[in-house]
């Protein structure tokens, strides 16, 4: 009987699986609805993202994971066993899990993550620091004496980090990522144009229309909304100037705490990292003239890492190969048990 080692990304707005030598086995979003009448669990991923804003009172849609930790125990532990069952089924011998995590959380976050592992059926579990599992998953040899530097925008957190010889030299993580962009662009429609978009909506501009390098005037788009004034539906066109003034506080938080970690780095691995350049992983990397921005402001290269979304979830499959080499930022999960 196959039993594959499992590595877990476990993002604010995603959840992304990794099995054996197969690779990515699942990416769905981090969502799960629920039954508040009879308490059973709907659905979750995909199918629970879909009805975000479109249930009904007595089915509840939500995101158990928030800024990058666990923000509700039991659901996230239904969320991981329900995803689990779906890649391995019924096993009679449990996998043996890693699952990447923000590198500024608490020891008792951490230990709430390894719970929720434990419960939600695995044999062994593994905390790695999400810096040094998007390295290796970009393929980066992070195991010399040379210095890399990351920058990971996923959906609650960003993490800015300088690794060398297998560990994390300095780092700095900020609440400035995909979703508190989705929360700016909501709020600019509704000062500016009294309209209500959703979540999704807003999802999709950011997605589809962003220009953060050459922000333009004469490009512009429709968006569809309910107007706050009159209750009835509306339609108004923005430009991508307008979403880039929406966005200016947000990305501009990224930026300050990649600076940081610069002015924090010692003067060797700052050379190293200016010949090298920055690697930018997660679903934040794919934001339109990021990459762009980035060089103008802080005159560095940056290198936007092969399958940005899936660079984490890979490295923790690959960090089952260096589990005896990963010395820094990597530990094991204890079965916590209260005597």
């Amino acid at each position: 009987m196959s039993n594959p080692d499992i590595g877990i990304d476990l993002g604010t707005a995603n959840i992304v699986m990794t099995s054996g030598k197969k690779g990515v086995v699942l990416s769905e979003p981090s969502v799960i609805a629920y039954n508040k009448c009879t308490e059973r669990i709907l659905a979750v991923g995909t199918e629970a993202y879909k009805m975000i804003g479109r249930n009904p009172a007595y089915i509840e849609v939500v995101r158990p994971m928030a800024e990058g930790v666990i923000s509700d125990d039991i659901l996230t532990q239904c969320m991981i066993r329900e995803f689990l069952l779906k890649i391995c089924g019924h096993q009679l011998v449990k996998p043996r899990i890693i699952i990447c995590v923000p590198a500024f959380i608490t020891d008792l976050q951490k230990r709430a993550v390894g719970d929720a592992v434990m419960s939600a059926g695995c044999r062994k579990a593994y905390l790695i620091d999400e810096p040094i599992a998007s390295m290796l998953g970009a393929g980066v040899n992070i195991g010399k004496a040379r210095g890399h530097m990351v920058v990971d925008i996923g959906g609650g957190t960003t993490d800015v980090a300088i690794v060398s010889m297998n560990g994390i030299v300095t780092s700095h993580s900020v609440k400035c990522a995909g979703s508190q962009i989705d929360r700016a662009i909501i709020k600019y429609m509704m000062n500016r144009y009294k309209l209500i978009i959703g979540e999704q909506t807003a999802e999709h501009i950011k997605k589809t229309f962003t220009n953060l390098y050459d922000p333009r005037e004469d490009v512009t788009m429709f968006v569809k909304g309910r107007n706050i004034l009159r209750g009835l539906p509306d339609q108004i066109e923005i430009n991508e100037m307008e979403l880039f003034d929406a966005m200016e506080d947000v990305i501009f938080g990224i930026m300050e705490a990649i600076k940081k970690v610069l002015e924090e780095t010692p003067p060797e691995l700052v050379g190293d990292i200016q010949e090298n350049g920055i690697l930018l992983t997660g679903g934040g990397a794919l934001l339109g003239g990021l990459r762009e921005l980035i060089h103008r402001t802080l005159n560095v290269n940056c290198v936007l890492a092969r399958d940005t979304m899936h660079c984490a979830a890979k490295g923790t499959g690959l960090a089952f190969q260096k589990i005896n080499h990963l010395l820094d930022g990597f530990e094991g999960v204890t079965i916590y048990k209260y005597r």
